[in-house]
């Protein structure tokens, strides 16, 4: 008992790296029994994909249920910064491009995976996607049709007896809880996350495409770390550091490990209400921003694209490069719609310079291969950004209401009241 309180004294933080450590000693000591802890990764992962679409749901209606009018939320802001986020992410890539071109060896056909023909029909699916069966959505984690029917419901149940209200609030509640359980348990699960990538994937096969990771990891570093604070400076006039680091600390490093939004949700909800975030704003937000605040996804496209037009020797011109900012971003916002993510949106952005299809596929095949980190990086900026952004519209309203805000002080006190909840 005097070691679990020991335990439960340190920060979750601080946890989560004593497991990242412990899973590299014991992967590169004794990797054959080191292989049996990886359950622990896959339990991790399985529970919070479990509980994220049933929590969305009901955190989602009780949400709108519980709205008083003439109630303001940050949700025109939120999405705002979202889709400004994810276009600066596709147009830094394209620049950076151009600043470091590299080309690729081109593999084998990924024939067995098909790619969307156009934008269009990456809209039609999202459109889809939000009337899609409520129990299918629920079941296959579709995240737009889950947020549409629980909208829905909401407003069918504004006039519903206090009794139902509560109800349904309650619920969300005890699903939250559920919640700070699961990822109590992230230590463990990190652990055995990264057993499971260093066992089975090791880094052989990164080396054949260091000059393309470094650029694909590189911009996306330059986003995280001088894109985003600089809207947030922008947005706050304050130092926007503190603020980025603790989204990067508490969301990006297990969305890097679990290299799944859909999983970090429930994350990115927990340290929503640690930063004192409006539950009615949070609850739609995060689950929306794991569907279309996608900058990660942007930089993949846009980098994995013109490194297949370097390869081909195509010329691009700058409204070609424009178009191709856009198109990014657009298409990352309807990655998460798509089997494959990101990486099946390639085909559509090399259509632009006339790539054949076949040759682009070639190009998603180079994605798979260096997946277990690009995929892993994608995912840390696209979901910490989640939080970071939601944070920064609901800071700049209460600036904007007269309230003496710091973001230093706000991080302090969390802190503070995060030690005593653990004492």
């Amino acid at each position: 008992m005097k070691l679990l309180k020991m335990w439960n004294q340190i920060s979750l933080v601080k946890q989560i790296a004593i497991g990242l450590i412990l899973g590299i000693v014991l992967a590169v000591s004794i990797p054959e029994v080191a292989k049996s802890l990886t359950i622990f990764g896959t339990l991790f992962v399985s529970s919070l994909k479990a509980v994220a679409p049933i929590l969305v749901f009901f955190l989602v209606m009780a949400s709108i249920v519980q709205h008083k009018k003439g109630q303001q939320t940050n949700m025109k802001s939120i999405i705002f910064l979202y889709l400004l986020g994810t276009f600066l992410a596709g147009a830094i890539a394209v620049v950076v491009s151009f600043l470091f071109p590299v080309t690729i060896t081109l593999t084998e056909s990924t024939e067995e995976l098909t790619a969307p023909g156009n934008a269009i029909e990456v809209l039609k699916t999202l459109v889809l996607n939000m009337v899609d069966n409520p129990v299918n959505a629920l079941v296959q984690a579709n995240y737009i049709g889950i947020l549409t029917w629980a909208i829905i419901l909401g407003l069918a149940l504004k006039n519903a007896s206090d009794t139902t209200k509560t109800f349904i609030s309650n619920f969300s509640d005890a699903l939250a809880k559920m919640v700070g359980w699961i990822i109590k348990l992230a230590p463990l699960g990190i652990m055995g996350l990264v057993i499971g990538s260093i066992t089975e994937n090791g880094l052989k096969s990164l080396l054949d495409y260091v000059s393309l990771l470094a650029l694909l990891i590189g911009t996306m570093l330059v986003v995280a770390l001088i894109v985003n604070p600089l809207i947030v400076y922008i947005n706050l006039r304050q130092n926007p550091y503190p603020l980025v680091f603790k989204c990067l600390r508490e969301s990006g490093i297990t969305a890097f490990f679990t290299r799944s939004s859909a999983a970090n949700i429930p994350v990115n909800m927990e340290l929503s209400k640690k930063l004192g975030l409006d539950k009615e704003t949070y609850g739609i937000s995060i689950p929306l921003g794991a569907t279309i605040n996608m900058a990660g996804a942007a930089i993949t496209i846009s980098v994995l694209t013109l490194a297949a037009v370097n390869t081909l020797g195509i010329q691009v011109d700058l409204p070609t490069a424009i178009i191709l900012s856009v198109l990014a971003a657009v298409c990352a916002c309807g990655a998460s719609g798509v089997a494959g993510g990101s990486l099946l949106l390639i085909p559509l952005a090399c259509s632009l310079f006339g790539i054949p299809n076949d040759v682009a596929m070639q190009v998603v095949a180079v994605g798979f291969v260096i997946g277990v980190l690009q995929d892993s990086f994608e995912t840390a900026l696209n979901s910490s950004t989640d939080v970071l952004f939601t944070a920064t519209a609901e800071f700049r309203k209460r600036l904007k209401e007269g309230e003496q805000l710091s973001i230093n002080r706000q991080l302090m006190d969390e802190e503070a009241v995060e030690k005593v909840v653990n004492s």
